[in-house]
């Protein structure tokens, strides 16, 4: 049913910014809520930001002040614009519904952070 892609990743050096999107193919209005996670080897799977159907956001304390979520509900688009970023924000970056992942994953986008 709905597929998700997600896009923008890179290599990126220390401090650098990248802003990822992330595209539904179909409508998603009926989840309360939707995230960025991201996995990097050896790591579990963490959510890092997410955005409710209303527009409340949320962080994880790694990536306050730093990451930035938002959405555009007419495009069926996510966003995460990433600035100061640091070598521990390698990882490949995935997006899904909020808490349950329900959907289908995407194939992810890598950022890698290097100097």
């Amino acid at each position: 049913q709905v597929q998700l892609v997600e896009s923008g990743g890179g290599l990126v050096q220390p401090g650098g910014s990248l802003r990822l999107s992330c595209a539904a193919s179909g409508s998603i209005f009926s989840i309360y809520a939707m995230g960025w996670y991201r996995q990097a080897p050896g790591n579990q799977r963490e959510l890092v930001a997410s955005i409710t159907s209303g527009g409340m956001t949320s962080y994880a304390d790694s990536v306050k002040g730093r990451f930035t979520i938002s959405s555009d509900n007419a495009k069926n688009t996510m966003y995460l614009q990433m600035n100061s970023l640091k070598p521990e924000d390698t990882a490949v970056y995935y997006c899904n519904a909020v808490p349950t992942t329900v959907l289908t994953w995407g194939q992810g986008t890598q950022v890698t952070v290097s100097s």
